[in-house]
């Protein structure tokens, strides 16, 4: 469509006779274009020049731009190393000009014009490398190079930073670019390369940057690592191990912007790629907030940018309210947080405000105010360009040239005063408080106790840096205001002295607390009442990322939400072991979702018990098919139908504790099937065998991010006797003719947790035939009866808050319960389900309602305790806030109502289970072997 039907809008000519003059000069071209034109050159000398240079173009250009845009950036295609710079500083006329006017006259959004722009750099840059390596290619200059290396310039590449990496260009922008070459290429050469591709950066520097008839564009290869001792060239290795050492948040931030723009684009994307975790860090980087602001302060005080904002000499890009300070806004938060969601590593300042709104990072009115600001900035920033083609971001500073900007921009002079002074002010105001962190205010008073603790902190490992104190002086008060809030201040004091003492660094826990003051209160909320959780959060402070990173205070996913989400995250990680560590960072921050909202309360214990469950099962099903996969590509694909893995104990029937580790079994079916057909095969038994010690490994080795759950695998057939996988046939032979009493037991909470579905399917099917036909009444109550005295004898309740072991304690509970649900044959795996099971033929109501009573209380009261503390529960132990979560939890109105309350259901559980199996103390012990007792392991 032609540029004449589209135009919106047009400039004031600020030099009528300027205006006028250009309407004499120029042939009829309607009068909406000739209109545009006439008022542009009223406004720009640089302009108007370029419009009576093309004139004749410009006929071609206004009958359809985008075609004209087109044409133009595939004109210098074929030209040659004489004719090339000629050629683009032609297309750079053409392009500068059709820009303009597509923007004056409102044709154009933004992102057109500066597209347009940065379309044409890199059409420049890309021409300029691949001739200038292809000459040196043609005169033998560049070793071992073929004349095909030419269409990718021989391994060089140039990386776009800054608005051209964006492609934000403005109007009269220089480019950043950083020139690097693939030195896999030139292995013994590299030296000589070197010095090839050195010369073509300054040969490529002069094509676009020198001033003849005009130029393209002026280069700037000043944000290479270490430009001052650096060449402008330098090989990927090289510039991976600068910035791996010395990379600094600025670094980083340019970053996020960069792209191949010419040469070897594939050579470009490919070092991009190992910068990943350079520029995107695993864990929430609110430290780089600090940074930018020192940044921020560091440019003002270099260009003597403080001060109140006026129009008048006002710096549209670094000055108080500027393009500059949307930018930061936007890049700091992208660092913040696109290490763990790519979905925020947008390369544009429109695109990541949306991407961080879409997200929760900042409010979606904030994100689309930023985005209107920095538009109308740099349309203004435009205007600045366009009158001399100066690469200025400076008003004017008379009076008069304020007059000639706000003219161009198509305004009275008061009215563009006042709008472009409220868009600086709440510009300034929308960002500056993201960025300046404010003064310390006074703390509270202090007892002699509290200020003998505090004075100990300056002496702790996480404040050893100048950095990691001046932020935690702006934080301390805010920290002792918080614990004069708690319940318990004292304890709560104590508890955060532990936490701070066990930090290994500050900076980065601090920044995170002091960009985000909720937290403050939720860790002394943590110290006030669960000190274990406290010490496990100063050893493990990253899961603190999920409370802000993620739907912290969400609805629970479930299996299928964890599983979804955790394969997401270790698609993110670049290797095996890069995955086995990022599935200990993602499992720690859910289980650490699960202990807050239990010591909240918002769940309960027995949710929380379930999520446990949930978010085990996730892990050991995602990571079975990690380590398949990992396997399978070493030794080949699963030998037969393959493998299950099944949970068994408390995994099994969906219930674990915060302290729980798992009790797993693999079965494989490989009849028939003797080795593996991969790179290195294996014999059937010892893949399998060796497979299942992979998984173990996955889930228990000790990583830089701590281990998952302790695993154990004692309840397959034949304990710790037998192999570590076991085959279908063994597994069903076994369990029908030689398995005890206790092995039918664990059996009733066997579940299948990952692997072959079929398979699965016919592992719980043989699960039901078997329990269906095994449970014969007498000799199932009297191996029961000597289990259980075995286990009363080996593991006595210690003390009233034992909720574990002990005759009518959680074990003894369990215990009967899967009694009852192997005399009734019935496939249940939870405890209240089984009971319901045996109701009326072996178990009457009220003894079925003591147990179900007591198991209810006694969960609530050991999941509390395993919350609280990892040794045995001690009421005086746990402090005032601990006890406080353990009688709600419990629905106790004293510790000592509680204790009556324990004591007297466990002696009726305990008089109900004797009479289910009797008591006769004599009995023979059938029930164990390597001297396992029945015991499941938390």
């Amino acid at each position: 469509m032609s540029l004449a039907r589209r135009i919106t809008r047009q400039p004031i000519a600020f030099d009528p006779a300027a205006a006028a003059d250009l309407r004499s000069c120029l042939p009829d071209l309607g009068p909406e274009v000739s209109g545009l034109l006439a008022a542009t050159a009223g406004c720009s000398p640089y302009l108007r020049g370029l419009i009576l240079r093309e004139a004749g173009w410009l006929e071609e250009a206004v009958a359809d731009p985008e075609a004209a845009l087109e044409a133009v950036l595939a004109g210098p295609g074929a030209a040659t190393s004489e004719t090339l710079p000629g050629a683009l500083r032609q297309a750079k006329r053409r392009v500068a000009l059709l820009a303009a006017l597509c923007d004056l006259g409102g044709v154009w959004p933004l992102e057109v014009v500066t597209g347009a722009l940065t379309r044409l750099a890199d059409r420049a840059v890309h021409l300029a490398l691949t001739v200038e390596v292809g000459e040196a290619i043609r005169r033998g200059k560049l070793p071992g190079a073929t004349p095909e290396d030419a269409a990718t310039a021989g391994g060089m590449v140039a990386l776009a930073m800054g608005k051209m990496g964006a492609g934000e260009l403005n109007y009269s922008s220089d480019i950043d670019l950083i020139c690097l070459f693939d030195e896999t290429r030139y292995e013994g050469v590299e030296q000589e390369a070197r010095a090839v591709f050195i010369k073509v950066a300054r040969r490529l520097t002069a094509i676009l940057s020198d001033v003849t008839d005009g130029y393209v564009f002026r280069t700037d290869l000043r944000l290479r690592p270490d430009a001052s001792v650096t060449p402008v060239c330098l090989s990927m290795a090289a510039a991976e191990a600068y910035y791996e050492a010395e990379g600094r948040t600025w670094e980083r931030a340019a970053y996020i912007k960069a792209r191949p723009c010419g040469g070897d684009l594939a050579a470009g994307e490919r070092f991009l790629r190992t910068l990943t975790p350079f520029v995107w860090r695993k864990h929430l980087d609110f430290v780089a907030i600090q940074d930018a602001h020192d940044m921020r302060l560091r440019i003002r005080d270099h260009r003597g940018l403080h001060g109140p904002i006026t129009i008048e000499g006002h710096n549209m890009k670094l000055g108080a309210g500027g393009i500059r300070e949307i930018e930061f806004f936007t890049q700091t938060r992208q660092l913040i947080a696109g290490g763990r969601d790519p979905d925020l590593r947008d390369r544009t300042t429109v695109g990541g405000l949306a991407a961080l709104a879409g997200k929760g990072w900042v409010p979606p009115e904030v994100a689309e105010e930023l985005t209107d600001l920095y538009r109308a900035h740099r349309e203004v920033e435009h205007r600045l360009q366009m009158v001399n083609d100066a690469q200025t971001h400076l008003m004017p500073p008379t009076p008069e040239g304020v007059a000639r900007i706000a003219a161009f921009c198509g305004q009275n002079e008061a009215s563009f005063r006042r709008d472009l002074l409220d868009r600086l002010q709440r510009t300034d105001r929308l960002t500056e408080g993201f960025f300046a962190p404010g003064e310390a205010e006074a703390g509270p008073e202090l007892t002699e106790t509290a200020r003998a603790i505090t004075r100990g902190w300056e002496s702790y490992p996480a404040l050893r840096s100048d950095r990691a104190r001046a932020i935690f002086r702006r934080l301390r008060p805010r920290l002792l205001h918080e614990l004069d809030r708690a319940a318990h201040p004292d304890e709560a004091l104590v508890a955060l002295d532990g936490f701070l003492a066990g930090l290994p660094s500050g900076v980065q826990i601090f920044a995170l607390f002091e960009a985000n003051p909720q937290l403050v209160a939720l860790i002394i909320d943590i110290a006030g009442s669960a000190p274990g959780l406290a010490r496990y959060l100063s050893r493990n402070a990253a899961v603190l990322d999920g409370v802000i990173g993620g739907s912290f205070w969400g609805l629970w996913p479930g299996v299928a939400g964890l599983r979804a989400e955790l394969a997401a995250r270790l698609g993110l990680a670049a290797d095996y072991e890069a995955r086995l560590d990022m599935a200990r960072r993602w499992m720690k921050e859910w289980h650490f979702r699960v202990g807050v909202h239990h010591l909240r309360g918002l769940i309960d214990g027995f949710e929380a018990a379930k999520q446990y469950a949930d978010l085990a099962e996730a892990v050991v099903s995602e990571l079975w098919a990690l380590v398949t996969a990992d396997f399978a590509r070493k030794h080949g694909a699963m030998p037969g139908r393959g493998a299950v893995v099944v949970g068994m104990g408390s995994i099994g029937a969906a219930r674990l504790n915060a302290g729980s580790d798992l009790d797993l079994i693999v079965i494989y079916d490989a009849d028939g099937v003797e080795t593996s057909d991969g790179p290195r095969p294996l014999a059937t038994r010892p893949y399998y065998a060796r497979l299942t010690q992979a998984l173990v490994t996955a889930l228990t080795a000790q990583m830089p991010e701590g281990r998952l759950y302790e695993v154990d695998m004692r309840l397959r057939p034949s304990g710790r006797q037998g192999p570590v996988a076991t085959s279908l046939h063994s597994f069903t032979t076994y369990q029908e003719t030689e398995a005890w009493t206790w092995e039918h037991l664990a059996l009733t909470r066997a579940r299948v947790l990952a692997g072959d579905g079929a398979l699965g399917a016919e592992v719980e099917g043989f699960r039901r035939t078997l329990l269906a036909a095994k449970g014969t009444g007498a000799k199932v109550r009297g191996d029961v009866a000597a289990m259980r005295a075995r286990l009363q004898a080996a593991k006595p309740a210690q003390g009233v808050w034992d909720a574990r072991n002990g005759a009518g304690r959680l074990m003894d509970i369990e215990l009967a319960a899967q009694t009852l649900a192997l005399l009734t044959g019935s496939a249940a795996r939870g405890v209240e389900r089984q009971i319901g099971a045996g109701l009326g033929r072996h178990m009457p109501q009220s003894d079925a309602q003591a147990l179900l009573a007591a198991y209810r209380l006694l969960w609530r009261l050991h999941a509390a305790s395993r919350l609280l503390t990892e040794g045995a529960l001690e009421m005086d132990g746990i402090g005032e806030g601990g006890r406080a979560f353990v009688l709600h939890e419990t629905g106790a109105a004293t510790v000592d109502a509680l204790a009556a309350e324990v004591a007297a259901a466990v002696v009726a559980a305990a008089e109900a289970i004797d009479r289910l199996v009797g008591t006769d103390e004599a009995a023979g012990v059938s029930g164990g072997k390597d001297g396992e007792t029945g015991d499941e392991p938390d």
